[in-house]
């Protein structure tokens, strides 16, 4: 039944609850009236004509929201049209329930509550007002358009008591609204603080890079993945050559400087896929996933050749050169992550040992025997 009034956009479900919350209420005031018609305390055609009205209204609100047309709209449940609707059907109720005219007015607060949900403090403001004329219009036409006017000391206390509900209510709806609000905004500051929280536990402050920590568990689930679906996985470490020398000659905050220079030219001759993460000091690691090695090399080539051009320039003019050594590997069927990342370092050390500023390939991973076949693999 849930299922069947409310459907299954979440966007609409709250307003149609809503709604129908306003339906329920107006079912209970139309059986009031009713009753106060069956009872001869007023007058029962204008009472039908009333409750007619008020009950099509409810129904064609909801039979609106429900249908998804309002979907799209800033307010879904177009909740201060509704309340003014609502105000309207309440004034009309006061003007035509005779003797019980007091059963009325209570319904006025729970009307301005339903404002704290999708209206602004302006639209609140400005719905207290309409309610106010809106019911010194009704005391009016009771006074003098009808003849069953109270006597004019129980028309002012009707009046008092209109002013001091709906005042009230608009109080409490606003105080309630700025709570709301305030939830809202500590609910945003505390994502953004988890937020920057998981930033600082995962990113490296400097280069603006992944850290390793967050490396180690993307690579875990990447070779898992690429075992699991056999595409290939390739990984490089890379390993700025000279660095301590470069700190050496022109202190810490150049080498800085340096080791964010690398970091964004590495960053334009990435693709989205790829994932750069610095490992430690000088040394950066690169997931390239579902990449051949043949495609890795040409793009760690252009990798390579781009953080050669991306000379940084000093004070004065020095410029500092600086290039990188690169060693791949290719992850095995059966390979463990801790071996792949083996492998990519003897690699690293093999290019830095034939000249640096190269790429070196390691030799493919060696096949996981099973126990009872561990002499054939020997």
């Amino acid at each position: 039944m849930r299922r069947v009034l409310l459907g299954s956009d979440a966007r609409l479900r709250r307003p149609l609850a809503l709604t129908l919350l306003t339906c329920a209420v107006m079912a209970a005031s139309i059986v009031s009236m009713e009753w106060v018609a069956a009872a001869d305390l007023a007058q029962a055609r204008p009472v039908h004509w009333w409750a007619l009205a008020s009950g099509l209204w409810a129904l064609v609100c909801f039979a609106l929201i429900r249908s998804g047309r309002t979907r799209r709209w800033r307010d879904p449940a177009f909740t201060a049209v509704q309340i003014g609707a609502a105000f309207t059907s309440n004034a009309a109720a006061y003007v035509i329930a005779g003797q019980a005219r007091g059963i009325v007015l209570p319904l006025l607060a729970l009307v301005m509550v339903f404002g704290v949900f999708n209206l602004s403090e302006r639209q609140i403001k400005a719905l207290l007002a309409y309610s106010l004329t809106l019911y010194a219009v009704a005391g009016a036409v009771i006074q003098w358009g009808t003849q069953d006017a109270p006597a004019p000391a129980l028309a002012t206390v009707y009046m008092l008591a209109v002013i001091v509900v709906l005042t009230s209510s608009t109080v409490l709806a606003l105080r309630i609204r700025a709570m709301r609000q305030l939830l809202k905004r500590q609910k945003q500051e505390l994502a953004s603080a988890v937020r920057h929280i998981h930033a600082l536990a995962t990113r490296d402050e400097l280069t603006g890079l992944p850290n390793r920590r967050y490396m180690q568990e993307a690579l875990r689930v990447a070779c898992l993945s690429a075992q699991r679906s056999r595409r290939p996985l390739l990984l490089a470490q890379l390993d700025l050559d000279h660095f301590k020398q470069i700190n050496d000659t022109h202190g810490h905050a150049v080498g800085d400087q340096v080791l964010k220079a690398f970091a964004a030219a590495a960053q334009k001759s990435l693709r989205a896929s790829d994932v750069l993460a610095r490992w430690g000091g000088e040394e950066f690691v690169l997931m390239l996933v579902d990449t051949t090695p043949e495609q890795g090399r040409r793009l760690l080539e252009r990798l390579r050749a781009a953080v050669a051009d991306a000379a940084l320039t000093l004070e004065g003019g020095v410029r500092v050169a600086v290039t990188v050594s690169i060693g791949v590997a290719l992850l095995g069927g059966d390979e463990a992550c801790g071996a792949l990342l083996k492998r990519s370092d003897d690699a690293l050390y093999r290019a830095k040992r034939l000249g640096r500023d190269r790429i070196a390939c390691a030799e493919p991973a060696p096949p996981v025997c099973a126990a009872a076949d561990a002499a054939a693999c020997a």
